[in-house]
């Protein structure tokens, strides 16, 4: 079954960095999106970043010249690099795969706080 693990959450002051990573295994490694979204206290989930399987990214407004979605090779780990972090980033923040043969697959998210 496919397993999808965040990790490198934590806590940042505003205007700073962090990379977060995404492990998959046990599923399809081509063909995929693979994509990040966050919910914050009180707010609905929001679309952060994603790649497609034509190999197009596309990034929510709020985070566009701020965040960078990638992968490895094998696209079996992805990462979001986050910089000028901002209070309202603060949020759980969670990967997301869904094979080209169908599902989707989420993992149990990690905590991003953006706090001076």
């Amino acid at each position: 079954q496919v397993q999808l693990v965040e990790s490198g959450g934590g806590v940042v002051q505003p205007g700073g960095t962090l990379t977060l990573s995404c492990v998959v295994s046990g599923g399809i490694f081509s063909g995929n999106f693979m994509g990040w979204y966050r919910q914050a206290p009180g707010k609905q989930q929001e679309f952060v970043a994603g790649l497609y399987n034509d190999g197009t990214i596309n990034y929510g407004g709020s985070v566009k010249g701020r965040f960078t979605i990638s992968t490895d090779n094998a696209k079996t780990t992805m990462y979001l690099q986050m910089v000028t972090l901002r209070p309202e980033d603060t949020a759980v923040y969670t990967c997301n795969l869904d094979p080209s043969t169908g599902g989707s697959y989420w993992g149990q998210g990690t905590q991003v706080t953006v706090s001076s």
